[in-house]
């Protein structure tokens, strides 16, 4: 299940793309999760763990992806229970965590009003305890606390 903390969330990794390059594991590049997640944000394939071809940069390291694929592929396999902060992810990553939100418990930090989208979702969130299924009523709590 997702869960949402909106604003300020001191022990949430800000930036974790500083975090992901410096704990992020090869295994995780190559899971089909992550190459279809690359492939959608970043436009790139992924050709082994250490080799990603992109088409803007051409051979690229998982260093050089994105922050937000970075951020994305943290919430799907990074297992130390950290909160990220997903305001670092592109409104294009909403799909992807919405998904890994419906395969495990996911905890992520807000600190904007990020478009869900139209489709009907389920998150609960940290600050109030309220569970909400759609965009209006995450905006109505979210624009308390962002």
């Amino acid at each position: 299940m997702l869960s949402i903390y909106l604003g300020k969330m001191d022990e949430a990794i800000y930036y974790p793309p500083v975090y992901f390059d410096n704990q992020y594991e090869d295994e995780w590049i190559t899971d089909k999760l992550s190459v279809a997640m690359i492939k959608d944000v970043d436009q790139s394939d992924v050709i082994s763990a250490r080799l990603i071809d992109s088409p803007v940069l051409g051979p690229i390291s998982a260093r050089e992806l994105s922050g937000s694929v970075k951020t994305l592929i943290l919430m799907a396999f990074d297992d130390t229970d950290k909160i990220f902060n997903a305001s670092a992810c592109g409104d294009n990553c909403v799909k992807w965590i919405l998904k890994i939100g419906e395969s495990k418990d996911l905890k992520i930090n807000l600190r904007h009003i990020m478009d869900l989208g139209n489709e009907k979702f389920e998150a609960s969130i940290l600050n109030t305890g309220e569970m909400v299924h759609n965009m209006a009523e995450f905006v109505i709590i979210a624009g308390e606390y962002v």
